[in-house]
């Protein structure tokens, strides 16, 4: 959403009425706010979508030129899944083996996993094996929890930061913070306009841009319309792109802990034992001075078959990861991967002496907000429907531009050419907006503001800077009009 000002230009309005200003003070204030977020924060969402756009379709474009890494031709039966990990270990055997990704479908690899000094934060190497020969096919480095090789992981980045570091990230945790603010004035502004407008009989009075308008009008209606359109995914992107940011994410982890929000996890610690550990591989001791020694890796990937065999029959049947444990007490740990088309991420602890199952914890288990927050991240990285979900949103942020371009659009057509007042970033709607509402409406709108101001901190400073500007805005055009 950008900039939307359906005043005329050159009229001005009469003083609003005690009864107009109770009816309508929602509306100018949206359309101040509209129109500063336009100005100064639209850029930032402008390269959000376009490099998510690309973000969007990466997933596939990464099965296109990987897909000798990912690939293989199904003929036979598999070979042992410790076969295969053996295989991979012969490969790198300077490498700590950490997990093992089982092809999850027929003509898919197995990734067998190493943590590597020389990588960074959420980064492994991986060995891909041909499950039917043993054989291993390649290697590379994954990321994240979707195991992202390097081109979708360089895309990923460049949506997130612009591959300019913790820095880069303040401007897409600015377009994700401000994204759903700008929207939802956005929607104040074309329901006021649309309701003066059509037949609110029908069920298009919201939905259909508005044909018989020419010039500004017509670029204000194809705005707004095609902002309804891409609204629900767009809150939506704009919700899940906040829990992955710096300081809004904080305040949102933070919420999440203290309702009890979090991601569950299995207890990967054996009963009795000395060791705890916490399902995804990283185990810690308890800090006794004599704890036993470390079990013989070649050991533990002979368990690995039988658990495997352990973990599919306790429901475990969608694409997994187990974690491999380095330290005695402890299970392995299997959870499914986030991958196209799954929507459960059911995971286990098996004891590998014994292939007993010691803990399960079914997606049914985790709490509601929990399950939303792993579906809404799942969706925004286009991966909950496969093409389908990327080709949605690919559309959607196509769309985005289009709103913005169209926003910019009608502020250029409408913006000052004239005497000194060319070189000013264009007429904003009218002042005094907020003085001239009900303090019914007023105060809860000023509270709803230090509280989103607080929990999202890049809004509420950049509302700070909106404001200040406006100030100077004003003394500059008090005093030209004094003199």
């Amino acid at each position: 959403m950008s900039i939307t000002d359906t005043s005329p230009p050159d009229v001005e309005s009469p003083a609003p009425t005690k009864e107009t200003r109770s009816r309508n003070g929602l509306y100018p204030l949206a359309m101040r706010l509209h129109f500063y977020a336009g100005i100064f924060v639209a850029p930032f969402i402008l390269i959000a979508a376009v490099t998510g756009a690309l973000y969007a379709i990466s997933p596939t474009l990464e099965s296109i030129t990987s897909h000798e890494l990912l690939k293989v031709e199904a003929h036979g039966e598999m070979r042992p899944l410790s076969e295969q990990v053996t295989a991979a270990v012969a490969t790198e055997p300077d490498l700590k083996l950490i997990a093992v990704a089982p092809a999850p479908k027929a003509d898919d690899t197995t990734r067998v996993l190493f943590e590597d000094p020389s990588l960074g934060e959420s980064e492994r190497r991986a060995v891909f094996v041909n499950p039917y020969t043993a054989q291993p096919v390649g290697n590379d480095v994954v990321y994240g929890s979707s195991g992202a090789l390097p081109m979708r992981t360089w895309i990923d980045r460049l949506h997130r930061d612009l591959h300019l570091g913790e820095p880069g990230r303040i401007y897409s945790e600015l377009a994700a913070s401000w994204l759903w603010v700008v929207a939802l004035a956005g929607l104040v502004l074309w329901i006021r306009r649309v309701r003066g407008r059509r037949n609110r009989n029908s069920a298009a009075w919201l939905l259909a841009p508005d044909g018989s308008q020419t010039g500004r009008g017509r670029s204000m209606n194809w705005h707004g319309a095609v902002g309804i359109w891409i609204m629900p995914v767009i809150l939506l992107l704009s919700a899940t792109g906040m829990t992955w940011s710096t300081y809004a994410g904080e305040n949102i982890t933070e919420l999440r802990e203290q309702l009890s929000w979090t991601t569950p996890a299995v207890s990967t610690a054996l009963p009795g034992a000395t060791t705890q550990g916490h399902a995804g591989g990283e185990h810690h001791s308890s800090g006794g001075d004599h704890a036993p020694a470390p079990m013989a890796m070649p050991t533990r990937i002979a368990q690995l078959d039988g658990v495997y065999t352990a973990a599919r029959a306790n429901g475990i049947t969608q694409g997994s990861e187990i974690a491999v444990p380095a330290e005695p007490g402890v299970t392995f740990a299997v959870k499914e991967r986030r991958m196209s088309g799954t929507y459960t991420v059911d995971s286990v602890a098996v004891d590998g002496v014994t292939g007993t199952v010691t803990d399960k914890l079914a997606y049914a288990d985790w709490p509601i907000m929990a399950k939303l927050t792993n579906w809404g991240i799942q969706f925004h990285m286009g991966l909950m429907f496969g093409l389908l979900n990327q080709l949605l949103l690919l559309a959607v942020m196509i769309g985005l531009v289009v709103v913005l371009v169209l926003g910019y659009l009608m502020w250029w057509k409408r913006r000052p050419t004239r005497g000194a007042s060319r070189l000013a970033i264009g007429r904003a709607p009218r002042r005094g907006a907020l003085r001239q509402t009900s303090p019914w409406l007023a105060l809860p709108i000023v509270a709803a503001a230090l509280v989103v101001g607080w929990f999202v901190p890049l809004v509420g400073l950049s509302l700070l800077g909106f404001l200040g500007v406006d100030v100077i805005v004003g003394l500059v055009v008090g005093k030209r009009a004094t003199t």
